[in-house]
């Protein structure tokens, strides 16, 4: 099941994300159904993402990709509040996971999954979104528990950050 659901040293955090969003686009206002953005006390972060909805685009994940953009990752929505695991069968680039409850907030980070590590992450219950991106930045970027996402795919009359606010 891939990076799927189981049964830049030295950079300055605002620097790196100032570069991410440099490449991924306009300015931190709107919402846009193939991005995420992050916001926390290390700075925003914006990243396009291929989403996966249903169980097999979630199984699939990032399986059998060599390569994926600084900018770039994968969104990975659940129909509700789940306790979420994954593992990294035939998954070729160490990624950081990133675990969001309904409301869009982090909630857990694994950081450096291995690649083809068949070990379960447990991303914990209450969880509605996952978004993995490349190992090493969600520490770069200062995205910890407690910071907020902004997606369309976050329910906005609850989200900690919703879309069209600044």
């Amino acid at each position: 099941m891939g990076s799927g659901r189981a049964g830049a040293g030295g950079v300055k955090p605002f620097a790196l994300a100032a570069l991410l969003a440099a490449l991924a686009g306009s300015a931190l206002a709107d919402c846009r159904d193939d991005q995420v953005e992050f916001r926390g006390p290390g700075g925003a972060a914006r990243f396009t993402v291929d989403v996966a909805r249903t169980e097999a685009e979630r199984e699939l994940g990032l399986m059998n990709r060599s390569a994926m953009p600084a900018s770039a990752g994968m969104l990975f929505v659940f129909d509700g509040p789940t306790h979420a695991q994954f593992w990294m069968k035939d998954t070729l680039i160490p990624l950081d996971m990133i675990f969001v409850d309904p409301a869009g907030q982090v909630t857990r980070v694994k950081a450096n999954a291995r690649p083809e590590d068949l070990s379960i992450i447990d991303g914990g219950r209450g969880v509605e979104f996952v978004v993995e991106i490349n190992a090493g930045l969600a520490g770069k970027l200062g995205i910890a528990p407690g910071a907020a996402m902004r997606s369309p795919e976050v329910p906005q009359a609850g989200a900690i950050w919703p879309c069209g606010a600044p």
